[in-house]
């Protein structure tokens, strides 16, 4: 770059992204990371993983942005070379989550609940599978759940199928928070008007890049309002795999994950 002005804010989501699905990391995609990073843009990451998930992939990738946003946007992290894994909290956001909790169980008896707070340690009840809340994690009875503020509540129903699903959060009408359903039948529960986009908002700010040179990669439909936020004057790319929802929310389209879809776009940027 002939100048510092000209970098652009580059925001990756993690899974299906820069990973693929089955955890896996391809050589391809942290050869195009690392090429976008040398030549001075900020690359960082956007992800609904907790902190304790997220620090590994800076990790892996060899970058070491000045934010990182976990948690779906309701945890921004910042350099802090005094810090032990390197990043301090900047900016967490936090609420109640006794009554959407509430509502939520007696639309879905059978789920399984977790509550995230604002270090990240998960409170559950019911099951999850094995390394989906990371290692700092404490089985107990539903009512304990109330207590706590919460960034995050996730809610897992194995049991129905996803059209299924996302019909019974459709009736729920959960208004006082933002929520997006996964994949499976997964939903992720933030701070009302919390999300992706509005920690990359802050962010771009405070790093002083303009609107017309962001890009945000992503596959889920937690990555929607994040798209659209860089489709506005950047670039807002959907992975191959998305759903129909999040490539309509997008202004490009990349290959699929298990195309290395981010290294095809980076090595073009």
């Amino acid at each position: 770059m002939s100048a510092a002005s000209e970098r652009w804010l580059i925001a990756l989501d993690i899974d299906g992204t820069v990973l693929r699905e089955d955890g896996v990391m391809n050589d391809p995609v942290i050869a195009a990371v690392a090429k976008v990073r040398d030549a001075g843009h900020e690359v960082m990451l956007a992800t609904g993983r907790s902190v304790a998930l997220t620090l590994p992939i800076l990790e892996r990738l060899s970058i070491t942005p000045e934010y990182v946003v976990c948690s779906n946007g309701a945890i921004t992290l910042r350099r802090d070379p005094d810090a032990p894994t390197g990043y301090a909290r900047d900016y967490v956001e936090t609420f109640n989550p006794s009554e959407v909790l509430t509502t939520i169980r007696s639309n879905l008896e059978s789920a399984n609940y977790a509550v995230e707070d604002e270090d990240g340690f998960y409170k559950f009840t019911g099951h999850f599978p094995e390394g989906t809340l990371g290692a700092a994690s404490k089985k107990v009875e539903f009512d304990e759940l109330l207590l706590a503020h919460a960034t995050r509540v996730v809610v897992i129903s194995p049991g129905h199928k996803i059209e299924d699903f996302l019909s019974v959060v459709e009736r729920m009408g959960l208004h006082k928070v933002s929520y997006n359903v996964g994949w499976t039948a997964w939903l992720d529960i933030a701070p009302d008007g919390v999300n992706k986009a509005t920690a990359l908002e802050r962010v771009r700010q405070l790093l002083d890049i303009p609107r017309s040179r962001v890009m945000a990669v992503g596959d889920g439909r937690n990555d929607i309002d994040m798209l659209e936020w860089a489709s506005v004057d950047g670039r807002g790319v959907s992975m191959g795999q998305a759903p129909d929802e999040v490539i309509a929310a997008s202004n490009e389209r990349t290959a699929s994950d298990i195309d290395d879809g981010v290294a095809a776009l980076l090595e073009a940027f």
